[in-house]
């Protein structure tokens, strides 16, 4: 007899455990936000990179657990976000899983619902977005559609948290039943049914894969060739998983030979024809008016156009910089003061030496120069919140379609390049893993290795630091020149790449265009602070780390006594001599020593030894320090260029910030200032993006390509933007 799936036992019976499912733009991360506000976090599924968030909420004094799963369509094992679904749903077994459906598409949703059903976890269905529906003439009758299902329905707003309180208690009602109800059963028609009740018999007898689900359900996994499903089964059971494989081929013969398809495209169909009877027995209510265009559809018609969609899409990123830049001024100028006094506070207070310079040199200078950038970044990923939530970016991947077939990729590729920092402030880490969702390997693999070249947040302290120091009347324009750039080199070198070393055929693109909708501020200002913690967690702890190590990579070896005994002589000749201006020259040998301190240590000499190479580019040997830094983490280039300048300062703690340092130096203008800033946006990844390009292209030559295509491109076009500009006299 056929048993559903049983929660499993709670460490905690009093805090049930509820998984939320859905449909990528089902809301369900908005329901997720209202049922937990702040009190969430983010991780990373165990084995996998696959993002999921944990939260909890009270309800009725009762603390309830809420998992927040990855969006998924289906639960066949295509993605990594479909594999960690479906394993959470049968290994952790959660006490109620809360199935988020949108209630203007309904027919599409309920095929996931479906599948959840067949599994027979403990299911709600949270009928979502009822007032959208409604606007778009669409009323569903959640009673009827209840007992259709035989699950509970809560009509539900998200966004304004309508329903939300009557979902919580449907979903504690479920959990305290202890078990979800018997795994629904569909006809797929006789020759199918005829093979999963075969398949079934010999699952059962033998409690084959017991832990993975329903003897029904793991029949149709091998029907619809289940790659996760197969190998679980020919770990567990050789000769049993070869029964099954061959009934599956039994079945897939004889249905190629009189139907012309196979057992999966069968199982798909018959799937939405039970979903399609469903909801004409009275579910769901149209109003008939061919004529009528529903809102997004009206705005689509304008932001979406040939011609005039491009046209808006560069000014609302113009739009965006200027917010960003213009709102973001002041408090980056106070950021940068508090570092400052407490620059001037830690030298009044510490004695000379190693402590002081560490504190000074090494923490305040080298960690306050990426932190006082916090309010830029946070203006940014506020911006891109409110893009995302309203459902803009939705459309934006839909109009580069077209663009990003002329140049080899997938339409989704554009996901990854938005996600990887298309419009600045994202990371190149969930960009690559984006690349997930392309079923295409060469597609894949290209655009893994050019998601990098985005501008990631972590490159925006780097570029905003030289747009400050050089570029100040002009920012808006030059960072979208920069976003300008940073595509035209990622789409020219994936065109390279599908020409040359991933040769292969393009696949069709198709996606959901969401609905619009105005973003709540609530989950704006949580999908602002998610992304600013994550920033400032970096800055205080990688960052931290790092620019400790290159403080003292910068210290040591320290003068020997006869170099600094050289310049103490000249300042006993400056004090002796009849001169008037003791004073300058004086702090001429100061800087001079601190210099000279400075090129002695480890790090100052590999930055000589790499200058004969890079000056061709415009960089100097305090540069080349900053950028080797960069390979761990593109934010530390502005810490370590603080903290060379600084040790390079006589009286560091009144030396201003550090863009009036790089602007008053003689070795800098602004035709370095671009070079500096084409070599950022291209050089080698950082560390950790390049183990996830690694991971996911399955070898680490790949990673090792992207760290030497790109450095290679990056120092090429830096040469010939300095070697020009230089020409030109644009210095």
């Amino acid at each position: 007899m056929e048993t559903a799936l049983m929660p499993a036992e709670d460490a905690n019976p009093g805090s049930p455990t509820l998984a939320l499912t859905g449909n990528p733009n089902s809301g369900k991360t908005t329901l997720f936000n209202a049922l937990t506000g702040a009190r969430q976090h983010v991780g990373n599924y165990p084995g996998v990179t696959v993002e999921t968030k944990e939260g909890v909420c009270n309800h009725n004094g009762r603390q309830v657990r809420v998992v927040d799963l990855p969006g998924t369509y289906s639960l066949t094992a295509y993605s990594m976000e479909e594999v960690v679904t479906r394993d959470f749903l049968i290994r952790r077994r959660p006490d109620v899983v809360v199935d988020v459906v949108d209630a203007s598409n309904l027919e599409r949703n309920l095929y996931l619902t479906v599948q959840l059903m067949e599994m027979g976890v403990p299911l709600v269905l949270c009928l979502n977005m009822v007032d959208a529906a409604r606007k778009r003439g669409i009323e569903v009758d959640a009673e009827r559609l209840s007992a259709r299902l035989g699950a509970e329905v809560i009509p539900t707003v998200a966004r304004t948290g309508k329903g939300k309180e009557a979902l919580l208690d449907a979903a504690l009602r479920k959990a305290r039943e202890g078990a979800g109800g018997p795994p629904l059963v569909i006809s797929y028609g006789n020759d199918i049914d005829e093979a999963i009740a075969a398949m079934e018999a010999l699952i059962s007898s033998r409690a084959f894969l017991a832990g993975s689900g329903p003897a029904r359900w793991i029949a149709l996994k091998y029907l619809e060739e289940d790659g996760r499903i197969l190998a679980e089964g020919d770990a567990a059971d050789p000769a049993l998983s070869a029964s099954l494989k061959e009934e599956v081929r039994k079945v897939s013969v004889h249905l190629a030979r009189t139907l012309d398809t196979e057992p999966e495209a069968l199982i798909s169909d018959q799937r939405y024809g039970f979903i399609h009877a469903l909801l004409r027995e009275g579910v769901v209510r149209r109003e008939h008016d061919q004529n009528r265009l529903y809102v997004s559809d009206r705005i689509d018609r304008f932001l979406t156009h040939r011609l005039f969609g491009p046209l808006v899409m560069l000014a609302v990123v113009m739009a965006l910089y200027r917010f960003m830049f213009t709102y973001s001024a002041r408090p980056v100028a106070w950021m940068e003061g508090i570092f400052s006094w407490l620059g001037r506070l830690a030298s009044a207070h510490l004695p000379d030496g190693v402590l002081r310079s560490l504190v000074i040199s090494g923490l305040i200078d080298g960690v306050g120069g990426v932190m006082s950038f916090v309010p830029l970044i946070l203006l940014m990923f506020f911006g891109i919140a409110i893009l995302e939530d309203s459902g803009y970016l939705a459309r934006v991947a839909y109009m580069l379609d077209r663009v990003f077939r002329i140049f080899g990729l997938h339409g989704n590729s554009v996901i990854s390049y938005i996600v990887a920092g298309g419009i600045a402030g994202g990371c190149a880490v969930p960009g690559v893993l984006a690349a997930r969702t392309l079923r295409s390997p060469r597609e894949r693999l290209a655009t893994l290795l050019t998601a990098p070249f985005m501008n990631c947040g972590a490159k925006l302290p780097v570029f905003a630091l030289l747009i400050a120091a050089f570029f100040a009347e002009h920012r808006e324009e030059v960072m979208f020149t920069i976003t300008l750039i940073a595509w035209t080199g990622a789409l020219l070198a994936a065109r390279l790449f599908r020409s040359t070393v991933i040769r292969g055929p393009a696949t069709p693109f198709v996606m959901e265009l969401p609905p619009y909708r105005v973003p709540t501020l609530r989950g704006l200002l949580i999908h602002t602070w998610e992304r600013t913690w994550q920033y400032i967690k970096k800055a205080g702890t990688v960052i931290l780390a790092i620019a400790i190590i290159l403080w003292a990579m910068m210290t040591f070896p320290a003068l020997s006594d006869s170099q600094v005994g050289r310049f103490e002589s000249e300042r006993a000749e400056i004090l002796a001599s009849a001169t008037t201006e003791k004073k300058a020259e004086l702090e001429a040998v100061d800087r001079a020593q601190a210099e000279a301190g400075l090129r002695n240590s480890l790090a100052g000499r590999i930055g000589v030894a790499l200058e004969r190479v890079t000056r061709w580019a415009g960089f100097d040997w305090r540069t080349n320090v900053a950028l080797l830094g960069g390979f761990a983490a593109k934010e530390v280039v502005v810490s370590t260029l603080g903290t060379a300048y600084s040790l390079g300062e006589v009286n560091p703690e009144q030396g201003g910030g550090l863009a009036e340092r790089l602007a008053a130096n003689p070795g800098w203008n602004r035709v370095v200032a671009w070079s500096m800033i084409v070599f950022t946006i291209f050089y080698a990844p950082c560390f950790v993006a390049v183990v996830c390009i690694a991971r996911e292209a399955g070898s680490w030559k790949w990673g090792a390509f992207s760290v030497l295509f790109n450095t290679a491109v990056a120092f090429g076009l830096a040469v010939a933007v300095y070697q020009v500009g230089t020409l030109l006299g644009a210095g």
